[in-house]
């Protein structure tokens, strides 16, 4: 079942001579069980798309569906309220509380979305892979840029969302990270269900996705994918 569609989707900035089209009728779907990935260079669209995906950006013109919910039928607020139950972002910004410690980022979870989290045996081995779990009590000030994205992938992994939309997840990471983080996405998707979309400049990544996706100047197209389930196992 799809677990996100968009159908003609296109996104324009500006008016006249200043105008940008940002996405030209784009068409895409993601369905449950699934990593999907979008790969492309920088400034060809990746960041609206998901933006768009995520319920943060309206698009110009062109229908999208979450969860079965199309957001043209939603509120405002209905749509923060399925951004909080439904849908976690992995941003390139972390966006880390800087008073609060990594274990209290993921306390804070608990507070704004209740009591629903990850498996914590499940969540052990996230920290365990990520080699985050002996961080726990650290501020953001005190790690570098990797462990802080590592942090904020865990973060977003945590509070156990259906849909995960990441950015760049892996831009902070050497090779390694890279390829566990990958690896724990890929198998969170197909184990627990989730649809997970990764938009990323990073073509190692493409042996991870079930589906591939191409975006250059706003146009997306679907392309070969590796999906190879042994991909780089002896890094996991």
């Amino acid at each position: 079942m799809d677990a996100i569609t968009l159908e003609h989707v296109s996104k324009t900035y500006g008016r006249g001579r200043s105008t940008v089209k940002a996405l030209t009728d784009v068409n895409f779907s993601a369905e449950y069980g699934q990593l999907v990935g979008v790969i492309g260079p920088s400034g060809s669209g990746k960041s609206t798309f998901l933006s768009i995906v995520g319920g943060l950006l309206p698009p110009t013109e062109g229908d999208i569906s979450v969860a079965d919910s199309p957001y043209h039928d939603l509120s405002a607020r209905g749509r923060e309220r399925l951004r909080l139950t439904t849908i976690g972002f992995v941003l390139q910004s972390y966006n880390l509380v800087p008073f609060l410690t990594v274990r209290n980022q993921f306390a804070l979870v608990d507070k704004v979305k209740g009591t629903h989290h990850m498996d914590p045996d499940r969540f052990h081995g996230v920290l365990k892979t990520l080699g985050i779990e002996q961080l726990l009590d650290s501020y953001p000030a005190t790690l570098s840029g990797g462990q802080r994205q590592r942090v904020a992938i865990a973060r977003a992994l945590y509070a156990d969302p259906t849909i995960i939309l990441a950015d760049e997840p892996t831009a902070s990471l050497d090779t390694d990270h890279a390829f566990q983080v990958m690896g724990i996405f890929r198998d969170l998707a197909h184990e627990t269900d989730k649809a997970i979309i990764v938009v990323t400049h990073d073509t190692r990544l493409e042996r991870y996705a079930d589906a591939l996706y191409e975006i250059v100047d706003g146009a997306l197209s679907p392309t070969e994918s590796a999906g190879s389930h042994d991909a780089h196992d002896e890094s996991r």
